[in-house]
């Protein structure tokens, strides 16, 4: 998709973590179904694509309601947490591109950020694994805003951080929910799908591309 804000120069690229930078699809099920099955809950991937954007306290809010979860919301998000952090050391698989363009795009000026559902710990794991932690100026979990994507908390509170004007920050995404969230916080956004999202409509994006190198022409 091409859009009017083609030619425009942003400050700052805010990146989704989880399906943009590393390809965590799978470790995120397989923590998911760890933790829920000695509970007796078979965790599907229709029922995993429904949550795409949620943090873990509104997904286990759901599930505690649904399958009659006994523990509370925080006590199983620690308990995934935990269980994420321990894959993520182990399993990390970089997308295409990572860490070549975050570095490029940092060497160009750009002030980078991650805006993620993940817990901060699960942030801070992974971009150390990938060798890309410096390059950050902030780093956003959706745990400490509140509501998940598609609300636009997470963006808002990053451009907060960052001390930038939503118009001047351009977001990565893999997610429709992802995408309407960068929108609904008045952000330019494009989307670059994982194996899990590309069935979705990105109907709303500024940009559809295939991999995270065909950002660069956009940008330098």
């Amino acid at each position: 998709m091409i859009s009017s804000v083609r030619f425009q120069r942003f400050a700052a690229v805010i990146f989704d973590m989880d399906g943009v930078l590393v390809d965590s699809e799978p470790v995120h099920v397989d923590a998911m179904r760890q933790l829920l099955t000695p509970y007796g809950i078979p965790y599907t991937d229709e029922e995993n694509a429904e949550f795409f954007g949620f943090t873990d306290p509104e997904v286990f809010r759901v599930l505690r309601v649904r399958y009659g979860l006994e523990p509370d919301d925080q006590v199983l998000t620690r308990r995934r947490t935990a269980l994420l952090v321990r894959l993520t050391r182990e399993r990390t698989v970089p997308m295409p591109g990572v860490p070549d363009v975050p570095e490029t795009l940092h060497g160009l000026g750009y002030r980078l950020a991650v805006a993620s559902s993940s817990a901060l710990d699960v942030i801070h794991a992974t971009v150390d694994v990938l060798g890309i932690a410096a390059l950050f100026e902030t780093l956003v979990s959706g745990l400490e805003v509140g509501r998940g994507k598609p609300a636009p908390d997470i963006f808002v509170e990053t451009a907060r951080r960052l001390g930038l004007p939503p118009g001047a920050c351009l977001v990565i995404e893999d997610s429709r929910n992802g995408v309407r969230a960068a929108k609904a916080a008045g952000m330019a956004c494009a989307a670059i799908p994982c194996p899990a999202t590309r069935h979705e409509s990105f109907a709303e994006a500024d940009w559809r591309l295939d991999a995270l190198p065909e950002l660069l022409p956009i940008l330098r």
